[in-house]
């Protein structure tokens, strides 16, 4: 069985702008992705089935991912965007399912880590739409700075019935060497059994340049002690991770921090975790 990449992206400059790519630090970002770009890489590494995540805040991105994921025979699901303030989510749910390739919807995600509010996802609105995320049989990818994560925690607390998937390990200060306050934090929300992590995005919360397996071990040490391996799963974060690391290095960084982990526990990460999340 071959690796799942439970995360990465892909965008076109020419259907929509990603308004987030500013700045001469993130000019390479500043051009097209495409599966196309990905596929040889991903099969490189060992990788044959990928999950393919949101990337904005508009709801014309979520079906034309879905489409993507219809005609491709490595998408395995699609982490989308819904307003969850909005009256109707059950609606939209609904909508976004009965499109080409809805069924290839596993969850929903917002850019939360951009909200000035430390505690948006507790907002009685937001619970709303996040029960009927779960009404729906659908996980809620969590991707949020430090601050913000005792707000995931509340917000899985008082919805055990919700899966949430932390990404990129709640985005650690790598970068400082800092490991406090994020690691209470993230172990706060370890303790919560509806909550999963993705080892991703650590090459880009690091030194760009200078990142060593080394530097990512401890707050990789701190996510496979909270959540265990059966609660972790792979994720490449491309194109994003290109900024500081190549495709084939994140894995095989990745790889060394499992390295001590037996064969059942690899495999959870590689493959079991994402295919228990994000299948139906």
């Amino acid at each position: 069985m071959g690796i799942i990449d439970a995360h990465h992206h892909v965008w076109d400059l020419s259907v929509r702008d990603q308004d987030w790519i500013t700045g001469p630090e993130l000019a390479s970002l500043r051009r097209d992705f495409a599966l196309s770009d990905l596929e040889p890489q991903a099969l490189a590494t060992g990788v044959d089935r990928t999950v393919l995540v949101q990337t904005i805040t508009v709801a014309e991105e979520t079906p034309e991912l879905l489409a993507l994921a219809a005609e491709s025979d490595r998408v395995a699901g699609v982490v989308g965007w819904t307003d969850l303030a909005a009256s109707d989510v059950a609606g939209e749910l609904d909508r976004l399912r009965a499109l080409p390739g809805g069924e290839w919807l596993r969850g929903i995600r917002h850019q939360v880590q951009g909200e000035p509010d430390p505690w948006w996802l507790t907002r009685p609105e937001v619970l709303r739409g996040l029960r009927t995320v779960a009404a729906a049989g659908l996980v809620y990818d969590v991707v949020v700075l430090p601050h913000q994560l005792p707000a995931a925690a509340s917000a899985a607390r008082r919805l055990p019935e919700l899966t949430f998937v932390l990404d990129h390990l709640g985005k650690p200060p790598i970068a400082s060497g800092q490991l406090e306050p994020w690691s209470r934090a993230v172990g706060e929300l370890a303790s919560l059994p509806n909550t999963v992590c993705k080892l991703s995005g650590m090459v880009t919360e690091a030194d760009w340049h200078t990142w060593t397996v080394d530097a990512l071990r401890p707050y990789a040490e701190t996510v496979l002690d909270a959540f265990g391996p059966r609660r972790l799963m792979f994720g490449s974060d491309w194109p994003v991770c290109t900024l500081a690391a190549s495709y084939a290095e994140v894995v095989d960084a990745t790889g060394a921090l499992l390295a001590g982990l037996g064969p059942d526990e690899k495999a959870a990460v590689w493959t079991g975790t994402a295919e228990r999340v994000y299948g139906r």
